[in-house]
């Protein structure tokens, strides 16, 4: 095998592998093992017949496409294997320029990891916010905690109003055509969530147990189902039940019952500790999104296709994952909002791009100031790890598989890397 490469347009390399006739018959020969199953000839059994039978019956080149797949990723790992300079980040573009019975000639276009030059990433001012926690914050959270808490007591004696969980039937129709979605029965509510079209919650308000009532909405013009927007439907609602809910009195019982704590003031502390801790996890987390954007925005590099379309198919797999938790198929969520999934992917096209921005300018840094994760921080946080298992550092160790060291080792490279940037830039409070 000879080869040559050279740098080519946006990251890319182009490599040029020649391979001679004995690797190129090599090649062919492990074709025929490979597909020889598929051929008979009168006078011999099918896998039997002779490769030069076969090729001088359907040709010379009946090989030839099985014997690149065999050859290209060959030589090609040969080729990487010796040229440790080029960093592949994609599948390579393979073209066929000259083939023969005594050798032939592959040109890829190979996606590489793109040079970054870095603009100043020290000594520039940021400010980090700081977020206080409010008297009105602790009683939310003291609310929520009643409302978890709540019970739902039957209503009989009146009338429904908001804040009342109802179950209904309902039956919709458009001039006088029943729609699919449009009926269901015994349906549970909560009047005044807003969960359904506007107008259809407001008007079961004031509807007694066992009542019967038909209601006119009007679904919105951008609603979800193209057929429904913007039109008009009348729904045959019964009232079936009705519950309201009831709050437990926030008292000291109450909090030692529910959350363990002895009285409502130590457990009002509690929540100030909380969330004065979640209040500055945020500010640093906010502080150094910051100073990625500006070290991101600092950087050059020329970004090949292949790492933003890797990209793309990461965010479009994450929101398949996502749907999949409410029960939904991307390809019908597609349908439902009337797109493409090649407009899809285009939609995520500049975050992605910045976000692949933003990891080189991240490595390059890593690099640059040759942060690591030393064999004594990797030991110092499965040391952590223990303690916080309540387990000892040797059965941590051996229950850490090769995926989990490694993303041990880059929780430790990332932490190393914001607490240089912040030790490097300067860091003042609002």
């Amino acid at each position: 095998m000879k080869y040559t490469f050279e740098k080519a347009e946006k990251s890319t390399v182009k490599v040029t592998i020649k391979i001679t006739e004995k690797e190129w018959n090599e090649a062919i020969d492990a074709a025929y093992e490979k597909s020889k199953g598929k051929y008979s000839l009168p006078g011999f059994r099918k896998g039997k017949v002779p490769k030069h039978l076969i090729e001088s019956t359907y040709g010379k080149g009946v090989f030839y496409e099985d014997a690149i797949n065999y050859a290209f990723p060959k030589y090609y790992g040969e080729f990487l294997d010796k040229e440790t300079s080029v960093f592949p980040v994609g599948s390579p573009d393979l073209d066929i320029k000259d083939v023969s019975d005594k050798g032939i000639t592959m040109e890829a276009i190979v996606p590489v990891k793109p040079e970054v030059k870095l603009g100043e990433y020290k000594g520039i001012k940021f400010t980090e916010k700081e977020y206080k926690v409010k008297s009105e914050d602790i009683d939310e959270e003291l609310s929520r905690l009643q409302d978890r808490n709540a019970r739902f007591v039957e209503v009989t004696d009146r009338a429904a109003k908001n804040g009342d969980t109802a179950v209904i039937d309902f039956s919709g129709s458009i001039d006088g055509v029943k729609f699919d979605g449009g009926t269901a029965e015994k349906q549970t509510i909560v009047l005044g969530s807003k969960t359904y079209i506007p107008g259809f919650e407001e008007q079961i308000v004031g509807m007694k147990i066992g009542e019967d009532r038909d209601i006119t909405v009007k679904f919105p013009d951008d609603y979800g189902a193209k057929e429904l927007a913007g039109k008009e439907a009348v729904f045959a609602i019964k009232l079936h039940e009705l519950k309201k809910k009831e709050l437990p009195e926030l008292t000291d019982d109450f909090i030692k019952d529910a959350t363990g704590t002895a009285t409502i003031e130590e457990y009002r502390k509690e929540i100030e500790a909380r969330f004065a801790k979640q209040n500055a996890d945020r500010a640093e987390r906010e502080l150094e999104d910051e100073i990625v954007q500006k070290v991101t925005e600092g950087a050059t590099m020329e970004i090949p296709d292949a790492l933003i379309e890797s990209q793309i198919d990461r965010m479009v797999e994450e929101m398949r994952y996502r749907l999949s938790y409410q029960g939904l198929k991307l390809e019908d969520y597609l349908k439902y909002a009337d797109k493409t999934m090649e407009s899809y992917r285009e939609s995520f096209k500049e975050q992605a791009e910045k976000t692949v921005k933003s990891q080189l300018a991240i490595e390059q840094i890593i690099t640059d100031e040759k942060i690591e994760a030393t064999d004594a921080d990797v030991e110092e946080r499965i040391a952590e790890m223990a303690k916080a298992q309540g387990k000892e550092v040797p059965d941590v160790k051996k229950n850490l598989g090769a995926r989990q060291l490694d993303y041990v080792k880059n929780e430790i490279v990332v932490k190393k890397l914001f607490d240089f940037l912040k030790s490097a830039n300067v860091i003042e409070k609002a």
